[in-house]
């Protein structure tokens, strides 16, 4: 298979190739003068604050991977309830008499 463009295609896709590989005649070289791609001592820290960050980010991140359980399924039951105590009854809610006063504890 071959690839060709029709005829109807062809000629605005070349020239606007064209158009757009062109340099600037007037001097302008897109802002690329002779400093273009020189990187200053600004920027040079800024990239070693980025790379510093960076790992202490990626410290803290395997700190935190560490203390992840190795699988999030529930332990079977027989494990779960001996890991557990009982729990205890839940004790009666006191019931107050009609006239507002809390019930005597008797001993």
């Amino acid at each position: 298979m071959s690839l060709t463009l029709p005829a109807g295609v062809a000629l605005p896709v070349t020239a606007s190739a064209l158009v757009l590989t062109q340099q600037p005649g007037n001097g302008d070289n897109g802002g690329q003068g002779e400093d273009f791609g020189k990187s200053s001592p600004v920027g040079f820290l800024v990239l070693i604050l980025f790379l510093i960050a960076v790992a202490f980010l990626v410290r803290s991140m395997t700190k935190h991977l560490k203390r992840v359980p190795a699988s999030f399924d529930d332990p079977p039951a027989e494990e779960a309830s001996a890991a557990e105590p009982p729990a205890e009854a839940p004790a009666e809610p006191e019931k107050k008499q009609p006239n507002g006063a809390s019930p005597a504890k008797s001993e």
